[in-house]
C-alpha cells in the first residue's frame, strides 16, 4: 500500500492578505498514521542530509528557516528533532531574545542580517525580526505609524534576502490557548522542566487575542511568493516534525543545489594513479 504524502499547500498562506488562523485545526494529523508519519520523517532526514552536502559543496545558495510561535509553541522540540540530523559545520541556529541596549541603538533588522547564513549554510532562527511586528506591537512599543513600515521593511528585507541567493521559508508553530495552558502546568509538575517555567509567560497569555491578531495581521502582510509562511499545527508533534521537515525538503528540491564540477581534467586521474 502506497504511504499517503501529507498536503504541505493547505498550510501555505496565501498571497493577498485574506487568511485567517481559525481555518488551521493545531491538533490535525490529515488522519495520518503516527507509525508512517515517523517513517517520512525518516525518510526526509536521509535527504535533508543529501541536500545540505550539495548545498555545502555548491557554496551559492543559502537556506533560512524562520520559526516562529507562541510560549511552548515548541520551537526548540522542532529544531531538535528536524535539524538535528544535520551537519553542525553547515547549520547554525541562531535564538533571538529581548533586544540589548546595543542592538536597540540601531534599525531592527541590523541584528537579525549578521545571522542570516551565508552561502552553502542552512540557518534557523528560533523566533526572528517578527517580534517587532507581534511583542513590539502587542506591548506598543514604538509608534503604530512605525508599525505599519515595519511590514514594508520586511518584505524588502526578504526579497533583498532572496535576491542574493537566500531561499527563505517560514513557519509558525500554530497552538490552542488550551494547549499552551496544558504544557505550562506540565512545566510545574515536572521538574526537570521548572528552569523553563517563566511567570512572565503568565502576563503574556493574558494577551493571547492580541497576539493571535498581531500573528494574522503579518501573516497576511509578509507571506509572499518568494518567502511564504506557512501555519504548522503543532499540538501533534510527531505531524508537526514531518510536516516542517516535509516543507524543509520541498524548500531544498526547488534549491536543486549541484556538486561543483572538478577544475582539473579529472581523467588524467583513477583511483590506482594515486600513491
Amino acid at each position: 500500500m502506497a504511504q499517503k504524502k501529507p498536503d504541505c499547500e493547505r498550510y501555505r498562506v496565501p498571497v493577498g492578505g485574506s487568511f485567517r488562523l481559525s481555518t488551521i485545526d493545531t491538533d490535525d494529523d490529515q488522519d495520518l498514521d503516527r507509525d508512517e508519519a515517523r517513517k517520512r520523517l525518516s525518510l526526509n532526514h536521509e535527504q535533508m542530509q543529501e541536500y545540505q552536502q550539495r548545498l555545502y559543496a555548491e557554496g551559492r545558495q543559502s537556506l533560512l528557516l524562520v520559526l516562529q510561535a507562541m510560549d511552548t509553541g515548541g520551537k526548540d522540540s522542532t529544531i531538535r528533532k528536524v535539524a538535528g540530523v544535520l551537519n553542525p559545520q553547515g547549520c547554525h541556529v541562531t535564538g533571538f531574545k529581548a533586544p540589548t541596549d546595543e542592538e536597540l541603538a540601531h534599525d531592527f533588522l541590523w541584528r537579525v542580517h549578521d545571522h542570516v547564513p551565508r552561502r552553502g549554510q542552512i540557518g534557523i532562527f528560533n523566533r526572528s525580526h517578527y517580534e517587532d511586528v507581534l511583542v513590539v506591537r502587542v506591548h506598543k512599543l514604538v509608534t503604530p505609524d512605525l508599525i505599519e513600515r515595519h511590514y514594508g521593511h520586511i518584505n524588502d528585507f526578504e526579497r533583498l534576502l532572496v535576491d542574493h541567493g537566500v531561499r527563505v521559508v517560514k513557519i509558525m508553530l500554530h497552538i490552542s490557548k488550551e494547549y499552551q495552558l496544558k504544557r505550562l502546568r506540565r512545566r510545574l509538575e515536572r521538574p526537570d522542566k521548572h528552569w523553563k517555567f517563566n511567570p512572565g509567560d503568565l502576563e503574556e497569555r493574558k494577551r493571547w487575542d492580541e497576539y493571535m491578531e498581531s500573528f494574522e495581521i503579518a501573516l497576511n502582510r509578509c507571506s509572499t511568493d518568494h518567502a511564504p509562511w506557512y501555519v504548522v499545527p503543532a499540538e501533534k508533534r510527531w505531524f508537526r516534525d514531518m510536516l516542517v521537515s516535509e516543507i524543509l525538503v520541498k524548500a531544498l528540491t526547488d534549491m536543486d543545489p549541484r556538486y561543483p564540477k572538478p577544475e582539473f581534467d579529472l581523467t588524467r586521474y583513477t583511483p590506482q594513479s594515486i600513491s
